[in-house]
């Protein structure tokens, strides 16, 4: 069948590397990119600054969990058709995400700008870093669309091997944004609004390239608007496995906002250096990502041509590899937590809170492994149930009761355990329930 010629299904390993490598380094540039706007922010040492714009973080996972009901809906869905051998739904599949994605993103916009403060003051902002927060605020959410459409064909086009032109998509993006954060951010001293128009600039690059790619290398995806009507069945698959992923994005919004309201009485200054720690742990865990949603378009590839053993095989493998990377990776941000938050920041007091912080937030980092990886294998083999309880597991309704619990019994200590804590939950949650889902019933979904 020519398109099975799609992936290399003889070679499962090679062929996740081939596809999970540009992802990763997408996801890595797009760390250096976020991590340059904390780090120039953060050179002005004015916590107020640094604080304003860290409580506007939950803004990017909120947006990235609408783009997701698309991108990570429609991915494995044209995955598994393209491993069933039908393209003609993969075009009408992708030219509704890509359509349905910016009208989502106008309606998200238009109600969150005219309530910015009550969304502000529920974020964490304090009388002293309102401001900052809302420059930074209205120039995020004003490009909603635009940040929102970038998720969308930067996941299709990897359904389609294309992992490679999405990589160069997203990486452009996050250069331009690295660029511009010292000349917007120091130069003209424009502060937090010169971060996030950098920001948005970026993913203004990253829509038009990958809409260029579709349009000139892609057999399989489709802007065409009239191609954009899709089947109830279809609209179900998207949305029951998007919407998963969605949750996974908001759940992290909401604990964040949760962890920013306990710091707000130990001071404005705790909560600069979560805003940091949150930044530098998220190197361990975008690499992570990069290898567990690279390998989506293959697990759903394998669901739909119905590969079973070699499903199974790619399974095993990943599973081992992505926990020894996660104990590599936690281990050096372990041991040298307190220069990498001397290198955003002079202050001794957040340096100090910052270090405590990042110890504890990448313990539990090997079980997060696990739950990222069999989020993404409930994703790709189309068991939305599955993924939504896992999206509502380590940083969701898990976490959130691991939190209220161990703050109550623990007050701050157990603010620093609840994230390991939730990981090693959330990992024995995952791997019984793979057992119960696939072990009783070999992943072969046919569209």
């Amino acid at each position: 069948m020519e398109d099975k010629k799609i992936f290399d299904t003889e070679r499962v390993i090679p062929t996740y590397f081939k596809l999970a490598l540009p992802v990763v380094f997408s996801m890595v540039i797009t760390l250096i990119y976020n991590l340059a706007d904390t780090y120039f922010i953060a050179r002005t040492n004015d916590a107020m600054l640094v604080a304003g714009v860290s409580v506007c973080a939950p803004l990017f996972t909120v947006l990235m969990a609408v783009g997701n009901v698309f991108a990570q809906g429609g991915s494995p869905l044209i995955a598994r058709l393209l491993g069933g051998g039908d393209r003609g739904s993969s075009r009408r599949i992708s030219s509704f995400c890509f359509y349905y994605a910016i009208f989502a993103g106008i309606v998200i916009a238009v109600p969150m700008l005219l309530l910015h403060r009550p969304v502000l003051e529920l974020l964490g902002a304090s009388e002293n870093t309102f401001d900052s927060a809302l420059s930074y605020y209205v120039v995020i959410v004003g490009g909603a669309p635009l940040l929102i459409l970038s998720f969308i064909h930067s996941n299709l086009m990897r359904s389609e091997g294309m992992a490679s032109l999405s990589m160069t998509g997203t990486v452009s993006g996050s250069v331009l944004n690295i660029i511009l954060d010292p000349i917007f951010i120091s130069v003209f001293g424009w502060g937090a609004f010169g971060a996030a128009l950098a920001t948005v600039l970026g993913y203004v690059l990253t829509d038009l390239l990958c809409l260029l790619f579709v349009l000139k290398k892609s057999s399989v995806l489709s802007v065409n608007i009239r191609l954009s009507r899709i089947t109830r069945k279809e609209f179900g698959q998207i949305f029951s496995v998007g919407f998963a992923a969605a949750l996974t994005n908001i759940a992290s919004s909401v604990c964040i906002v949760f962890m920013n309201n306990f710091l707000l009485p130990y001071g404005d200054k705790k909560i600069a250096a979560l805003g940091i720690v949150m930044k530098v742990t998220m190197i361990v865990v975008l690499i992570l990502v990069g290898f567990s949603f690279g390998g989506v378009p293959l697990f759903g590839f394998l669901c739909g041509s119905g590969e079973r053993d070699k499903f199974s095989k790619l399974l095993r493998f990943c599973t081992v590899f992505l926990c020894g990377l996660a104990a590599v990776e936690s281990l050096v941000v372990f041991l040298l937590s307190e220069p990498l938050m001397r290198a955003f920041i002079d202050d001794e007091e957040i340096i100090g809170d910052g270090s405590v912080m990042m110890r504890w937030m990448v313990a539990g980092m090997v079980f997060a492994a696990v739950v990222l990886l069999y989020t993404c294998v409930f994703q790709a083999g189309g068991k939305p149930v599955q993924a939504l309880i896992m999206s509502l597991s380590r940083q969701g309704l898990l976490y959130i009761a691991v939190f209220l619990t161990a703050t109550a019994v623990a007050g701050y200590r157990g603010f620093l355990a609840a994230q390991p804590v939730s990981d090693l939950l959330s990992a024995a949650l995952a791997l019984g329930m793979y057992r119960l889902t696939f072990r009783r019933r070999k992943p072969k979904e046919r569209e």
